[in-house]
Order: structure tokens, then C-alpha cells, then sequence
């Protein structure tokens, strides 16, 4: 009795759930989401030659929609398409997305349209595929299989799958011994937000002073980055490490700098330790600026958000000495601490990097024409075909950016099973040269 109704209740959930939905619901929450979060990324677009009688000229961009897909037919007729056709004409499954653009002069707007960005390719069975939500004998009047799965693409005629990536997992801090080096435990984070991924390392040193590197800036003192951020006072830096224990460890590194009373100081001590060799004003600036935007980015870009960045470095010290006086050390290869990289996201890679491109030639061509004194309309000078070719031969190859191969790979039809599983194999990016042990075995 008890068997036939746990058979019963694993047949429901296969039914109603498929092994592909983590995948489409990836792809779904790129179009939905992340696409808009890429496009605000790139909000504001200052050409630096402007005609000589404007004062100031800006383009906006705002709004995007993605459509369903549809084929152009050669008398320039547009229609929806279904993925049978699509593998039979040999096209490609894409739907086009439309971007809504303002430019402004002077700060008042002179024009307002909707120009196409260019095709991004559907994955089928996902919200934006004419499959979704059809009735198994409506997939069988369009040709479609009622038991195929989805969640895989179709680039000129072939279906592409796009394999997921086993990364380690961004924004987490993990503490590691280390075998060579000058410190022999090591603090690490890779600090992601869009298009930024940073490294940063916390170590200690034989002198028992705390140093961080990131981005330019290599091994500086933690606490004069603590009074740069704006956490002038000793007790504050006490607290944000731990309210309820007091470390002779930071007490070491507040009595080393102690001399140091305001953030301006501190500005400036970390802008000469890496090289910036203006004047004063300029050199705090500069390094001011350089905090906010490649330190921690994960935590914000403006100045109200430095004393987030302070209080996290404080629990990172804190992590470090915990682990240094004997608490368990991270393992960078226990799943927990690692991301699965679907779809969607890798996906999101691709657009950013390629809509940065389309930008570019953008503003490229619109310079051009204002040097030959003409002042062109941005609608007329974006080239969509430019974004179109290059997601397509990124998928149509399998060569991503970050100088990744094979992430866009041909699905294996020999048997039903072997789709499945190719639909959902996950990769590791580490190079097949070492031996890495560790990450291999079986944790």
C-alpha cells in the first residue's frame, strides 16, 4: 500500500515537474530581469565629441522588451515562428528585443524611439517560446515531441545546449592555509557585481600587521583602509570585529597606526604606498574614488556605502584570527561554497559583454559623423545586426567571453536518457593540465 503510494506521488512529481526546470527557469529570470539590470548598467551614454554649439549632448537608455520569435521571410514580411520550422529552414529560434532610447540636449529631450537591439535566441519551452503552456496534442499538430524536455536552444537549424559552469561562489569569504608565501593562512574573496568580478586577499604577516590587496592596490595596511573608509576610531574598529571579545591581534595593528587620525590621512598614505604620484588633493581623490569603485563592489559604488565595506573587512579579520587560532579552515571545494553557473546567467555574460560593444560602435559612429559636421540621428547609426552575429557565433562555436570554450555544445539524440543528461551536465573550469586532487575525489 505504502509503495504504490510513493510510486504514485514520484509519478505526479515527474509529471507536473521536468529535471530541465531549474535551467528555464534561469533563462526566464535573464529575460525578465537581468536583462533590464544589464541595460541600467549602461543607463547614460556621454559622447565625448559633441557638434561645437551644444553645450551638452547624452543619450538614455530605457525600457526593454522581448518579444516572441519570428522569421523575416525576403519580401521583408514578418511572422511567428515555431521551432520545427526553425530546425527544417535551418534558422535560428531568436526573438528580437526592442530598446526604448532618449537623447537630450542641453538636458531637454530632443528625441525619443524604440530602436531594435537585435535577436537574442529562445530556449525552447521557456515563457517566451510559443510551446509554453500548449496542450500535448497542440505540441503534436506543431511537430514537436509531447515528452521533449526543452530548455535547449536552435542556431541555424542545430539544437545547441548550453552546459552549466561549477564556479566558486562569488561575494564568500574563505580562509585557506597556504603551503608557500609569506603568510600562512590566506583570506580570499572574489568580489562580483556586474560586469566587475575583483579578487581580494586578507593575509598577515610576520610583523603581525593585517594587509589587503585588490584591484592596484597591493598589500596595504587593513586599518588605514578601515580610517580611509571612515572608521577613524579605535573602539569602532574593535567593536565592528567582535562586540563581544577583544583581540590582541587588532590591538597590534591600531597601536602601529595609531598616528593616524582622520580618513584624509589615511587617503593619503594608501595613494602614495600604490604609486599615485600627484599633488595631495589629487592623489586623495584619486584614491577615494578607486575605493568606492573597485573595493568590495558587491557592496555598493557611493560613499554612504564605505562604512558597509568597513564593518564587513572588520568580520573578515575577525573570520581570520578565528581560524588561525584554530577554528576549522573553508574548503574551497565543498559544494556549499560553490555556485552552479545556469543558463541564464551565462547568458548574461554574453549580452553585457556584446551590448558594450554595440555601444561602443555606437558612439564611434556618431563621432565620426560629427567630425564631418554632420549630427546624426542614433537611430539611423546603431547597427542591431552587430549584437545579432556575435551572440549567435558565440553559440554557434561554443566560445565564450573570459576565454572560455565549449560552453555552447550540439545536444546528443542518441537515446532519450543521453539528452536528459546532456541537458543538465555540469562542468568544473579547472584546467585539465593539473591534477587538482582535491577538487576531484569525491567530498
Amino acid at each position: 500500500m505504502i509503495k504504490d503510494r510513493h510510486e504514485v506521488l514520484i509519478k505526479r512529481f515527474f509529471k507536473e515537474q521536468s529535471f530541465i526546470d531549474s535551467n528555464i527557469e534561469s533563462f526566464n529570470n535573464f529575460l525578465d530581469k537581468e536583462l533590464q539590470v544589464i541595460i541600467d548598467e549602461n543607463k547614460e551614454i556621454i559622447p565625448p565629441i559633441i557638434p561645437q554649439d551644444l553645450e551638452e549632448f547624452k543619450i538614455r537608455l530605457e525600457k526593454v522588451r522581448v518579444m516572441k520569435p519570428e522569421v523575416i521571410e525576403a519580401d521583408g514580411s514578418r511572422r511567428a515562428i515555431f521551432p520545427m520550422e526553425a530546425r527544417l529552414r535551418k534558422l535560428t529560434y531568436a526573438a528580437p528585443i526592442y530598446l526604448d532610447m532618449v537623447s537630450y540636449i542641453n538636458g531637454v529631450q530632443r528625441e525619443s524611439f524604440t530602436v531594435l537591439l537585435g535577436n537574442m535566441p529562445i530556449m525552447l519551452k521557456s515563457k517566451y517560446c510559443h510551446l509554453h503552456g500548449l496542450r500535448e496534442e497542440e505540441l503534436i499538430q506543431h511537430g514537436e515531441d509531447p515528452d521533449d524536455p526543452g530548455g535547449y536552444f536552435i542556431i541555424n537549424g542545430t539544437e545547441k545546449v548550453i552546459i552549466c559552469i561549477e564556479d566558486l561562489g562569488a561575494n564568500r569569504f574563505l580562509v585557506d592555509k597556504e603551503s608557500t608565501g609569506p603568510s600562512p593562512y590566506v583570506g580570499k574573496i572574489f568580489s562580483e557585481r556586474g560586469n566587475l568580478k575583483i579578487p581580494h586577499t586578507i593575509e598577515r604577516m610576520k610583523d603581525g600587521i593585517f594587509y589587503i590587496t585588490f584591484a592596484r592596490v597591493k598589500r596595504v595596511p587593513l586599518v588605514l583602509v578601515l580610517k580611509a573608509l571612515g572608521v577613524t576610531r579605535d573602539e569602532d574598529i574593535l567593536k565592528f570585529v567582535s562586540s563581544e571579545k577583544t583581540y590582541d591581534e587588532v590591538i597590534v595593528n591600531l597601536i602601529s597606526f595609531a598616528n593616524v587620525k582622520s580618513p584624509e590621512e589615511a587617503l593619503d598614505k594608501i595613494g602614495k604606498a600604490i604609486g599615485i604620484t600627484q599633488s595631495k588633493d589629487v592623489r586623495i581623490e584619486r584614491t577615494k574614488e578607486m575605493l568606492d569603485r573597485y573595493l568590495l563592489p558587491h557592496l555598493g559604488d557611493r560613499p554612504e556605502d564605505r562604512i558597509y565595506k568597513a564593518i564587513n573587512l572588520c568580520k573578515m579579520v575577525k573570520r581570520y584570527i578565528d581560524v588561525v587560532n584554530g577554528e576549522m579552515i573553508d574548503d574551497k571545494d565543498h559544494y556549499m561554497n560553490k555556485r552552479l553557473k545556469l543558463s541564464g546567467d551565462l547568458l548574461a555574460d554574453l549580452f553585457r559583454v556584446n551590448l558594450k560593444i554595440l555601444l561602443g560602435d555606437l558612439l564611434y559612429n556618431f563621432q565620426r559623423m560629427v567630425k564631418r559636421g554632420k549630427f546624426p540621428s542614433i537611430k539611423s547609426i546603431l547597427r542591431n545586426k552587430l549584437l545579432t552575429s556575435r551572440v549567435y557565433s558565440a553559440m554557434a562555436t561554443g566560445s565564450w567571453p573570459g576565454n572560455r570554450q565549449g560552453i555552447c555544445q550540439r545536444i546528443q539524440r542518441h537515446n532519450f536518457i543521453e539528452t536528459l543528461s546532456h541537458l543538465q551536465r555540469v562542468v568544473s573550469p579547472l584546467s585539465s593540465e593539473q591534477e587538482n586532487f582535491e577538487a576531484r575525489e569525491l567530498h
